[in-house]
This record gives structure tokens, sequence and C-alpha cells, in this order.
């Protein structure tokens, strides 16, 4: 049984298998804080061991889905340590150090990184303005759908800062080198439609439909699915989007097949047999390790 963490910026509700975790910050455009990236890392982690979670819908309370960074706190607005010394050598040495962790490390692609960790599918449902960090932190998510009233925008350009949270990987391969340097540039804010043109978003839905469209998805990703096949289907996909060569997605496919038909596979090949709905087993918690680099899981 999924428990609520009570958290301060996020609401975290489970309903049929489906956990709906809302940035909760309503009268703040429910713009990103510090509290808010530690909660929604939290959030994946804790979400990834909940096998009483299959699939995860990310929404904004109220009008906004994120209006960006909450550019009104103290000091370094986005959280870092204005006297470290940053360097290359400083983030490949000290990469896991707390003090580079919390000082130096993106904020978003801090988030970016737990949603990839994460087993389970992730759906964005863009309810609103979903602007800087509030646009970037879907693009790890696995699917986006948009309300005809949300408004999408990379506007880093504005603030003279650069596209953050691992952007710059994830914005190309969704939309293409080309769209994502123009957006960029420009620093427009894109209506749902033409976000939706551009390939960013899966669908658009009026407003009262968006969260049921994201349910709906989320049913058809995990009913009747093997939680643990869903979790290393996952891995496989990202990890191969980077890989050098076939056969190294290849290697990975080939422990995730074995582990599947020895597990699940067994009793999706009964039931498909026999004509009945499959009853898996497996947990996502429990998948085993596909790659020899801990990074790829």
């Amino acid at each position: 049984m999924s428990t609520d963490p009570g958290y301060e910026t996020l609401d975290w509700t489970v309903a049929d298998g489906v956990l709906t975790l809302t940035l909760d910050r309503p009268d703040a455009l429910n713009s990103f804080t510090v509290a808010m990236a530690d909660e929604l890392i939290d959030a994946y982690g804790r979400a990834s061991a909940d096998d009483g979670v299959g699939a995860i819908v990310v929404t904004g309370a109220g009008r906004a889905f994120c209006a960006g960074m909450d550019l009104s706190s103290d000091g370094n607005v986005f959280g870092l340590d204005e006297d470290a010394d940053v360097t290359p050598t400083l983030l490949r040495e000290r990469f896991d150090d707390p003090a580079v962790v919390t000082g130096v490390r993106d904020l978003g692609g801090r988030v970016t990184l737990a949603v990839r960790d994460c087993t389970k599918p992730v759906i964005a449902a863009i309810n609103g303005a979903a602007v800087g960090i509030g646009a970037t932190m879907t693009l790890p998510m696995d699917v986006r759908l948009a309300s005809t009233s949300a408004r999408i925008g990379f506007v880093f350009g504005r603030l003279g800062i650069v596209p953050e949270a691992a952007s710059s990987w994830y914005l190309p391969r969704i939309v293409g080198i080309s769209r994502a340097l123009e957006w960029s540039y420009a620093a427009d804010i894109l209506t749902a439609e033409e976000a939706h043109e551009g390939g960013l978003v899966r669908s658009l839905h009026a407003p009262d439909e968006l969260l049921d469209a994201a349910y709906a998805l989320a049913r058809r990703f995990t009913e009747n699915r093997s939680p643990v096949a869903v979790a290393m289907t996952r891995r496989l996909m990202y990890a191969g989007l980077g890989a050098a060569h076939p056969v190294e997605a290849h290697r990975a496919d080939s422990i995730a097949m074995w582990h599947a038909s020895v597990g699940d596979g067994k009793e999706g090949v009964a039931a498909f047999l026999g004509k009945r709905a499959p009853e898996f087993t497996g947990r996502a918690s429990e998948a085993p390790a596909l790659f020899d680099d801990p990074a790829l899981e």
C-alpha cells in the first residue's frame, strides 16, 4: 500500500496503481525551488521502490504546470555555490561529493537523472504554463500530453542562462537538433499547437479532459502488463539511445530476455495459449541488472 510521504511542494496520490504527482505551489504558479527539486528526486526513487505504483502522471495544481525557477529566493536563485571553482575536472572527479551535489550540480539535471533512473512509465500532463525548468523537467518523461491552454517555453536566453536539466541531450532527440536550437535561441513561448506540431507533445486535450487522457494512457501501459518487463523495457530503450553500436543493446536485451523468459514470460505464454488474462507476479523493484555500467541502470 502506497503511503503519502507528506511533501510540502508536491501532492502524492495513488489510485488504481497510478501515482498522480502534482506540483503543488499554485499561488506561485508551481515555480521550482530547491525544496521541490529534493522532493521530486525523493518521489521518483520512492515510486520506483513502491510496487503499488505502476505508472506516474505528473501535472500541476491550479492554472500552471510549472512557471520555471522561483526567482524571488535570496542569494543565488539556482541554489548554487558562487565561490566554487567549477571545472570539468571537478565534475568528473567529485560528482557525488555532497558539496558538489548541492552547490555545483544543476538542480534540474538532478531531477532529470531521477526520472531517468525511475523504473515506472512517467507521463507528463501539461495543464498550463511550462516555462524554463517547467518545460525541461518534462523531457525525460516518456510521453507528454498537453492541455490546449498550455504554453511551453525554453526561455533561458531571456535570462542570460543556458538550457539545463540535461535538456541538451533530450530536446534534440525529441524534436531534432535544428528545432531544438531554434526554440532555445528564440526563447519564445510556444502555444500548445506549436509544441504539438514540433513533436514535443503527443496530443492535445481540452483542459477538463487532460488528466482523464493521461490516466487512460497509464492504464494502457500497466493493465495486464508485467511490471518487471516494463521496467526493463524502459531501461533498455533509454540506454540504447546512447549506445555506440547495436551489439551493446544486444548484450543488454539478451540479459533482459533471459530473465523475462524464466519469469513473467512463462505466465504470459500460458495466458496467451489459454486465451485468458495474464496474472503476472514479477516486481519492478526486483528488475535485474542489465549493464556493466551502473549509470545505465
